[in-house]
């Protein structure tokens, strides 16, 4: 459903997603955020690794960020369709600038013990859990419904981008020392945190009920309720999950392609590129026809570039895989967040966005813990081929369970069409 808060103009084209302030400024903070998430991941990867040469450590930075969410997700949704979401993403990211403040506190007293660097990440992955679906449930808001999927294709590019650039950034700063890294996190998260807040406020369309329970859960019961979301999330969640080979991404730029902080740079931005590419494209022609097929094949190209990224010893051909990687994530990531979002009605969209960012993060960070896991057990390379293949059985096993979502067409249905 349409959000009442959103902009209404005649005949909107896509290229007049621009015309919007508030989306403008809010383009900038997720380009700032996104900057500076992937500069503190560098600097906390590498730094951890540093003092502990150990994968098991890498995987608890990522349990570290997802348990809060976990923890705190439903809460975060309830916040986001009771108060003013802009408020809530604005004090979001001012927790993850102190946070960030905090590790560079840490590194300036020389701690070489990594729980002060998981208790940080923990305060991120908090901040997290009340501002993702404050932030998802925000962008309807904030551009008419006839070019949201092309906002939805621009956000995630601009997110990508940052997400390029990030990790170069990450590499290069962290050559002069991992305090420069986290000052400069802190610097971008408050950033971000400005832009959001000079947005306009739009006061959620609550329906006055008071807090409860059922309110609390509301969200998980529309998912279910909706096949195609809960289809496009659950397939989301496990073929990520599976294949998320970038926590190893310290190991395979240290151990087994031999590069340095540079490397890791590149390696952790190659992803991004192949994702922007795509974004740009559908933002530009947006997917209209076959959505269902269209990702389904992207969840299995995602595992066969997986696959071909654990086994490569070559850095040339490691990049070309996460390129690939990237690109098909990308189709995943503008299906799912658009079938989220428009099929929800915005009183719900907080509850509803929390709920898919619980799963965002058990696809990214619980990943992360997995995939470190299983490399301490049978080997980083073992880790990431294992990965690649489960997401394959993965999406097999989708089709079958979630014919509907395997069969749709159009991404917004007409009045009268179901998914």
């Amino acid at each position: 459903m349409p959000s009442s808060d959103a902009p209404t103009v005649p005949s909107v084209h896509g290229r007049d997603v621009l015309r919007f302030r508030d989306f403008r400024l809010f383009l900038g903070a997720r380009f700032a955020t996104g900057l500076a998430m992937q500069v503190h991941d560098v600097g906390v990867g590498w730094y951890v690794y540093e003092i502990t040469r150990s994968a098991w450590a890498l995987g608890l930075v990522g349990l570290a960020v997802f348990l809060p969410n976990l923890v705190f997700a439903l809460f975060g949704g309830e916040v986001a369709d009771r108060f003013d979401r802009r408020i809530v993403v604005t004090l979001a990211f001012s927790t993850m600038a102190l946070a960030a403040l905090g590790l560079l506190v840490t590194v300036l007293t020389g701690a070489t013990s990594p729980i002060p660097i998981y208790a940080f990440a923990a305060l991120i992955g908090t901040a997290r859990a009340f501002g993702m679906p404050a932030s998802q449930a925000l962008v309807p808001t904030l551009v008419p419904r006839e070019v949201f999927p092309r906002a939805v294709a621009l956000v995630s590019s601009v997110w990508q981008i940052s997400t390029i650039a990030g990790p170069a950034v990450g590499g290069i700063l962290y050559a002069f020392g991992a305090t420069v890294v986290f000052a400069s996190a802190c610097a971008a998260f408050a950033a971000g945190a400005v832009a959001v807040f000079l947005t306009a406020p739009r006061p959620v369309a609550h329906d006055g009920s008071p807090p409860s329970l059922e309110r609390l859960f509301a969200g998980i019961a529309f998912i279910r309720s909706k096949q195609a979301i809960l289809g496009a999330i659950s397939l989301d969640l496990f073929a990520v999950l599976l294949g998320g080979a970038t926590a190893l991404l310290p190991i395979y730029a240290r151990d087994i392609l031999m590069t340095g902080p540079w490397g890791l740079g590149l390696l952790r931005s190659a992803p991004a590129v192949g994702a922007a590419v795509v974004g740009l494209i559908l933002a530009r022609r947006p997917l209209e026809r076959r959505a269902g097929p269209t990702m389904f094949a992207s969840v299995a190209v995602f595992g066969l570039a997986t696959i071909g990224f654990g086994l490569s010893t070559s850095i040339v051909l490691s990049l070309g895989c996460l390129l690939v990687l990237g690109a098909s994530d990308m189709v995943s990531v503008v299906i799912r967040q658009t079938l989220v979002q428009q099929e929800t009605p915005d009183a719900m969209r907080g509850r509803v966005s929390a709920v898919n960012s619980v799963f965002i993060g058990a696809s990214n960070e619980l990943g992360q813990f997995e995939s470190g896991a299983v490399a301490a057990l049978i080997g980083p390379v073992g880790s990431v081929v294992f990965g690649g293949i489960g997401t394959l059985v993965v999406a097999g096993l989708w089709i079958r369970l979630f014919p509907g979502l395997a069969r749709r067409d159009r991404l917004i249905e007409r009045p009268g069409e179901h998914g």
